[in-house]
């Protein structure tokens, strides 16, 4: 399930997810907006096969998708847990479980924290900043659903 983060169609599906228009787009690369409409068409696609792959790997059963987002929503069925599936422009695809996590002793404490406020950025959420990635993960994911609705 690779999805290349660096080609055009992803750069275009970056750029709308973060409110440019298609015209603006087109613009920007001197091309026409039925080349961005097709280009984007075509990532949409790409993004929701990728994230229903991911959740089908990870046994996680959907309920919500949105590809113009590259979010999923759904649950864990061996952990019995909400489970999201998202795309990051510099993370790529990640699958996150809700749990209560002891951030304090993980080796990925740092790793955490930087890929939930780069995710942030990308969306244009803003969080409290806090030193403990489980609360701030907590509140992203909450704003991430408000989203989907």
């Amino acid at each position: 399930m690779f999805l290349a983060t660096d080609d055009r169609q992803f750069g275009f599906w970056a750029l709308r997810r973060s409110g440019k228009s298609n015209i603006g787009i087109a613009h920007r690369f001197g091309i026409s907006r039925q080349a961005v409409s097709r280009a984007l068409h075509l990532m949409d696609e790409k993004i929701e096969s990728t994230l229903r792959g991911m959740a089908e790997a990870n046994q996680i059963s959907i309920e919500k998708i949105n590809a113009e987002r590259g979010i999923l929503l759904g649950k864990s069925i061996p952990f019995q847990t909400a489970a999201i599936i998202f795309v990051s422009e510099k993370h790529g695809v990640q699958v996150w479980y809700e749990h209560d996590g002891d951030c304090g002793a993980c080796q990925r404490y740092t790793e955490c924290i930087e890929l939930l406020w780069d995710y942030s950025t990308e969306l244009g959420v803003r969080i409290e900043k806090t030193a403990d990635p489980t609360k701030m993960a907590d509140e992203l994911f909450t704003r991430v659903k408000a989203l989907m609705k």
